[in-house]
């Protein structure tokens, strides 16, 4: 089960032009808002990665929104892990085991983050509502690849209602306003 005091989220890559391509991405980014709004609400620790910003361009306007103080974290490898600065964000949080992981593309990005963090040791539970490629087919097979490789996955409303646990915590208004 997901505990709030050792699960974080990690956001990847949900930007510029990319982000309006993918498969479904109306629906795709508003889902992305919810989760980081639940996260928020929950008070996890959270860090945005950004896939070499200069050409891509930022993180969607959608979700800038909601992100504020969190500095995405450029990067130019597919594997977050792979930038210095990810690992010592990661590392900075201290008691977290356990990553959500969201965003773009999951057969490249998020894959390959994925897997570099379960190689660190840490958990990873991909919130499979909340990412996608710019095929169907592609957000499949890297659905397929992460659970083999040893990622769980969730979905949006799973993983929220999970964290919270109870009716009568006080996240459970904010959570159940954003999943109705």
């Amino acid at each position: 089960m997901l505990e709030t005091d050792r699960t974080g989220l990690i956001v990847v890559d949900v930007q510029g032009k990319l982000a309006r391509l993918v498969h479904d991405s109306e629906a795709f980014i508003a889902r992305c808002e919810t989760l980081i709004e639940g996260a928020k609400a929950l008070d996890l620790p959270m860090i945005v990665l950004e896939q070499n910003p200069e050409r891509l361009g930022e993180t969607v306007d959608e979700l800038r929104l909601h992100i504020d103080g969190f500095l995405p974290i450029a990067k130019y490898t597919f594997d977050g892990c792979e930038s210095p600065a990810f690992i010592d964000a990661v590392s900075a949080v201290k008691n977290v085991d356990t990553w959500l992981v969201c965003g773009l593309e999951t057969h490249i990005c998020v894959y390959q983050t994925a897997r570099g963090l379960l190689a660190r040791g840490y958990h990873v539970q991909i919130v499979s509502d909340c990412v996608s490629s710019r095929t169907s087919f592609n957000r499949e097979i890297g659905l397929t690849r992460l659970q083999q490789e040893g990622a769980k996955i969730t979905g949006l409303e799973m993983c929220l209602y999970e964290l919270v646990k109870d009716c009568r915590a006080p996240a459970f208004k904010n959570i159940l306003g954003l999943v109705r």
